[in-house]
């Protein structure tokens, strides 16, 4: 008699999924990262910039992008067996910020991508984060040609709390913004057990 699968192996795992946003100024690479690390082909939401938007969209340093993202980008990793995590990549430019509401509901943390040709950019999302407690790592893209600064200078530079985690990466290689993503996770996971612990502890 022929038997399907024995119903005496191992039980799937039903993973726990994690919400993570990656925000950041317009061009800084969060599309980039998104695509990088993600193990589906991320849905995009790009259009091509037009004459209509460049008085808004600032170009400056950036002058080579030609796309840019107007809703979200999403995408999704594995860490482990029974973790994945579900990326979100939010739009730059202030006229999309009615989305960030939407897209933060329900993020365990975010990724503050920061380009330091333009830092000025991310501030607003830093601000935003602080703002409604969601924990944050910055993660500095390094772009070509962009000069470097250490992690204490944009520390200093971006006015964060001790706790928050900076990191150094390249957007655009698997395994650094692989590690970006495990920061967030753990720093979101210290702040939950940080609540949870009774004081004098």
């Amino acid at each position: 008699m022929a038997f399907g699968r024995s119903s005496r192996g191992k039980r799937p795992v039903e993973p726990v999924t994690l919400k993570i946003l990656v925000a950041g100024g317009f061009g800084v690479g969060k599309t980039t990262l998104v695509g990088a690390v993600s193990e589906i082909r991320p849905l995009r939401t790009e259009e091509r910039l037009s004459e209509a938007g460049r008085p808004v969209d600032d170009v400056a340093g950036v002058e080579g992008k030609s796309t840019t993202t107007v809703a979200m980008d999403f995408g999704r990793i594995t860490l482990r067996e029974d973790l994945v995590l579900y990326l979100f990549g939010t739009p730059g430019q202030d006229r999309f910020w009615f989305l960030w509401d939407e897209l933060a509901q329900g993020a365990l943390g975010a990724v503050v991508l920061a380009d330091t040709r333009r830092l000025e950019d991310c501030f607003s999302a830093v601000d935003y984060f602080e703002r409604r407690a969601i924990p944050f790592t910055v993660a500095v893209n390094l772009f070509a040609g962009a000069e470097q600064f250490a992690v204490e200078t944009v520390r200093a530079a971006l006015d964060l709390d001790p706790g928050v985690p900076v990191l150094l990466c390249d957007a655009r290689d698997r395994a650094a913004a692989r590690d970006v993503l495990v920061a967030v996770v753990e720093h979101a996971m210290e702040r939950v057990d940080g609540v949870r612990e009774p004081a004098g502890t």
